[in-house]
């Protein structure tokens, strides 16, 4: 019976990861817990034994039937700290945008843990100091619309202010969010430029998202990186 416990919670952790991506593979699986490729050929037998609608993608992996729900997440002691801590954090980040949308997301979340849980994760709260960011400025407000821009490849209309206080109108493609000293960058092909810049999110003082897509870009975020580094 012992040797069913680490199973049995391996089988409930699978189940989760399908729910995390739209196609899981089976190498994904293997690394993340350890084990064969055979032995999660053998789980994923299991699950779909067990009455989980869970598909084959031929030459894909696996996925999970849209509109499947798990019953309630149960977290260790551990992962609702950890949750607690990346709230803290990212309630001193400078995106206004970010700070709410995970305020919003980590209150569903407290909702399913134990009461005893709770006590915890507010005791936790009022033990954390954030040292970053101390003055608590909020300096963007345009985050998560371009993170939706990026993955919805939808273009972006910017008024922008530059650090040398040059203002200029771009088209831009949204290609990829990065953060650097506490403050995030927007990577995009700018129609204007007819190539990649980058702007900081602070710099932006209008911002539209459009309903026009663009074709996505035939780049890795490693190769834009790699192609980056041969102009410096």
């Amino acid at each position: 019976m012992d040797k069913e416990k680490p199973r049995l919670a391996r089988l409930t952790a699978i189940l989760t990861q399908l729910q995390s991506k739209r196609v899981v593979t089976a190498r994904d699986i293997a690394e993340k817990h350890q084990v064969s490729i055979r032995t999660v050929y053998r789980d994923i037998r299991t699950l779909e034994k067990s009455g989980i609608p869970v598909f084959t993608e031929e030459g894909k992996g696996y996925s999970i039937m849209e509109g499947y729900k798990l019953p309630p997440v149960m977290f260790t002691e551990e992962e609702a700290n950890a949750l607690i801590t990346a709230e803290q954090i990212i309630r001193r980040n400078k995106d206004k945008s970010l700070a709410d949308q995970c305020k919003n997301a980590i209150e569903k979340i407290k909702a399913v843990l134990q009461y005893t849980q709770k006590d915890k994760t507010a005791l936790l709260s009022e033990r954390l100091v954030i040292r970053s960011n101390a003055r608590n400025e909020q300096t963007s407000d345009h985050l998560i619309r371009l993170q939706s821009a990026v993955t919805n490849y939808q273009l972006a209309s910017i008024d922008y202010l530059s650090l040398q206080n040059q203002r200029s109108q771009r088209t831009v493609e949204p290609f990829a969010m990065i953060h650097t000293q506490e403050n995030w960058i927007l990577i995009g092909f700018c129609r204007l430029r007819n190539d990649f810049r980058a702007f900081r999110l602070d710099c932006i003082q209008n911002l539209v998202i459009s309903t026009t897509q663009f074709e996505p870009h035939k780049i890795t975020l490693q190769q834009y990186f790699e192609q980056s580094s041969k102009h410096w």
